[in-house]
């Protein structure tokens, strides 16, 4: 039996980033491109809709604490959502926050170039979800407190 390509896997928040995410910045709409003709005769700016869920796309920058090569551990994840998805999680630093993403699928593809090409995954969520508590690794007393 074959897979087509394109084929979106469901997969857990926790099995694809252990470590959690690091949100940069804020959530942006994904916009179709505009070129130099379209903006002279001021024509609408369109947002890009997923062909598979009908939903409007929104794009956000994140980093993978996990990742261990620079290049790779900062990407972009697309949130597909009628409206724009608010983070649950307050900035840890300014313009900085942990996240947890709902609804995660992954995308197989080839990445890099020439004989550098590499497995890569082209991440999907709906949305954002309540982050839980991850144990201390502090040493403390043992006690990890869950979010409700």
């Amino acid at each position: 039996m074959a897979i087509d390509k394109g084929h979106r896997f469901g997969i857990d928040f926790d099995d694809a980033f252990p470590q959690g995410l690091v949100m940069v910045g804020e959530v942006s709409p994904d916009n179709e491109y505009q070129s130099r003709e379209d903006r002279a005769a001021n024509r609408p700016v369109r947002q890009r809709v997923d062909e598979i869920t009908g939903k409007r796309q929104w794009k956000v920058m994140v980093t993978d604490p996990a990742e261990t090569r620079a290049k790779r551990a900062s990407f972009e994840i697309t949130l597909l959502a009628d409206v724009q998805p608010v983070p649950t999680t307050s900035e840890a630093l300014p313009g900085m926050r942990p996240i947890e993403l709902d609804g995660l699928t992954a995308e197989p593809r080839v990445a890099g170039q020439g004989e550098f090409k590499y497995q890569s995954y082209v991440f999907r969520a709906t949305g954002f979800k309540q982050a839980a508590s991850k144990p201390s690794r502090s040493g403390g007393s043992g006690e990890t407190a869950k979010a409700a």
